[in-house]
């Protein structure tokens, strides 16, 4: 952690609404002024799409069934961490791009479900934000939690999460029912020993609960929508939280527990800007002082 270099860790799984977070910091980035490096997840896989392939046939073969993006072994972890250690203590260090898609080509050159090169971050500016799987992760040779000043996570209940998933791999990828519940099954022993203790590790939880029946995931047709859920946002530590505020603002929301406000789906970027906003200035005066 650094007041002079501070670094922001927006943690979740895919699919899980993450963008949405990066989106709110980006307008207050904008509307404050502030210069911020802007880190993906995906630009630390270990593999390429196409090596990554290959990779989980190997594994396969060895008895390895539950490898997959949120491995351990499937991750430059250790490089994760150097850049956060790199980043607070000096402001630089490297990082690089996954291209997804045409579009993404286009931008950065490079054909889909490749990585640019490395390269290091120009120097000046005033914070990182980094989005993705592993940004409040511990294993027994990386620590990246440690290195975060301000950490949130991104949490549907789960089979929200896995209808998200499942819509998206429908539509965008075209893949059957049977092969996306082969990746779930496949991803549930890391996403039990890896991704889910991250949120406990966090300052701040954004869950989305949806209001409709999520049952069986596998056979829902749509998305649920903003309006048909609630978000619960959990505070670590409430204290310096104006929860008045946020009542008063956010119309409908609620406290379940003493840190803990629960307000509309469609109210949650709104609330990500209140809540947010008086963070980052904090970070920034920090940063002032030193």
């Amino acid at each position: 952690m650094s007041a002079q270099h501070p670094i922001i860790s927006v943690t979740g799984s895919s699919g899980a609404g993450t963008t949405s977070v990066t989106r709110t910091f980006a307008h207050i980035f904008r509307r404050e002024k502030i210069t911020a490096v802007q880190v993906e997840g995906d630009s630390f896989h270990r593999y390429d799409r196409e090596a990554m392939k290959a990779a989980t046939a190997e594994a396969d073969k060895a008895g390895n069934h539950h490898f997959c993006h949120f491995s351990p072994e499937a991750n430059l972890l250790a490089e994760l961490e150097e850049l956060f250690r790199s980043y607070g203590d000096s402001g630089t260090g490297r990082t690089r791009h996954y291209v997804h898609d045409d579009d993404e080509a286009r931008a950065y050159g490079g054909a889909p479900g490749t990585f640019t090169p490395w390269e290091d971050i120009n120097p000046g500016s005033d914070l990182m934000l980094y989005e993705g799987l592993h940004g409040a992760v511990i294993t027994g040779t990386v620590d990246v939690a440690r290195h975060a000043d301000l950490r949130i996570g991104v949490v549907p209940i789960i089979n929200l999460e896995w209808i998200q998933k499942a819509h998206r791999d429908r539509v965008e990828r075209h893949h059957s029912t049977e092969a996306i519940m082969d990746t779930i099954l496949r991803r549930m022993t890391d996403y039990v020993n890896y991704i889910c203790p991250q949120f406990s590790r966090t300052h701040v939880n954004f869950q989305r609960v949806p209001t409709v029946d999520t049952s069986d995931p596998f056979i829902a047709r749509f998305i649920p929508t903003a309006d048909e859920s609630f978000v619960v946002i959990r505070f670590a530590n409430p204290a310096g939280i104006d929860f008045p505020y946020l009542l008063a603002m956010l119309h409908d929301s609620f406290m379940s527990r003493p840190n803990i406000i629960v307000v509309p789906g469609g109210k949650m970027e709104l609330a990500m800007q209140l809540i947010f906003t008086p963070m980052v200035l904090r970070l920034m005066e920090q940063r002032g002082r030193t």
